[in-house]
């Protein structure tokens, strides 16, 4: 078993710490806030409670919102570059940009003398799947370091090799544009059945039973049917995602038409106040702003 450290323990880092330990890992955590971590503790992880503490893990897990996150943690007298004596792998498992996890290996490479190598694997599955220890990891990055990632990873889920570093985040991407614009078209599809006196848990029923399934589907397809629109995986976040996408795209010369058109809907949700509710709040939002006349 590895010693493991994970930063960022929230709706998926937890259980993905849980899952760790689970697997026999020695886990350590970093969070902002000690009470973030303290049931990780209380079930057998440790407290780091400064960057340099992460030192000595030979996998450091990065579960932070957005990758600029990590360069405090690496710089200064109490920051990880400071203190790395061994070889040491540092997995990018937010969703950022391709070039953003490019630029920090080679920031890390000049800086450790290569004793940092890093490596991208995004996660997709929700929480559920980080709970279940069912999540798809999207790899990015060759040589020895990244099958020791993908040993560790194993824990969490399914560790796909995707190519050189930053294939993990482009297909990441990809999956983000599927699920922003699978839900949008469920959530039409459910204003479609609500008009027409259609029940909308029966009409899911139907997609579900033929070509219309998707995981998105049966994920979401209950917060739609009850209009729950509690947090399991804020929206707002999508405007991230689908921007990363079309960044990606715009680099090589193309546009992404559909993409364009979801993004525009999920800054208009976010700009309405409800980017922190879960993603199949699209369904209102859609509900309070197409209807014509």
């Amino acid at each position: 078993m590895s010693d493991v450290a994970l930063v960022g323990p929230g709706k998926m880092g937890a259980p993905m710490a849980r899952n760790l330990l689970k697997a026999g890992h020695r886990v350590r955590v970093w969070a902002r806030r000690r009470q973030a971590a303290e049931q990780l503790v209380a079930e057998g992880a440790s407290f780091a409670a400064t960057p340099k503490e992460l030192a000595g893990a030979s996998v450091i897990i990065d579960m932070l919102q957005d990758i600029s996150q990590i360069y405090p943690l690496l710089d200064g007298a109490e920051g990880l570059m400071a203190h790395v004596t061994s070889p040491t792998v540092l997995v990018v498992s937010s969703t950022v940009a391709p070039n953003d996890v490019r630029a920090l290996d080679a920031y890390l490479a000049e800086h450790t003398h290569g004793l940092i190598k890093v490596v991208d694997a995004p996660v997709s599955g929700g929480e559920a799947g980080a709970i279940a220890g069912t999540l798809s990891i999207m790899v990015g990055g060759q040589g020895e370091h990244v099958a020791h990632a993908i040993e560790v990873l194993r824990a969490c889920g399914n560790p796909v090799v995707c190519g050189p570093l930053g294939a993990g985040e482009v297909v990441k991407a990809c999956n983000q544009m599927v699920v922003g614009m699978t839900m949008a078209a469920l959530s039409e599809a459910a204003l479609i059945a609500e008009e027409a006196g259609v029940d909308v848990e029966l009409m899911y029923t139907m997609l579900a039973n033929g070509w219309g399934d998707s995981a998105v589907l049966r994920a979401k397809r209950a917060k739609v049917e009850q209009q729950d629109y509690s947090n399991t995986g804020a929206a707002k976040f999508m405007v991230k995602d689908l921007k990363i996408a079309l960044s990606e795209a715009n680099s090589k010369g193309r546009t992404l038409p559909m993409s364009t058109q979801a993004l525009a809907l999920y800054e208009g949700l976010t700009a309405a106040g409800l980017g922190d509710d879960d993603l199949a709040v699209v369904h209102k939002y859609l509900e309070q702003t197409t209807r014509e006349g």
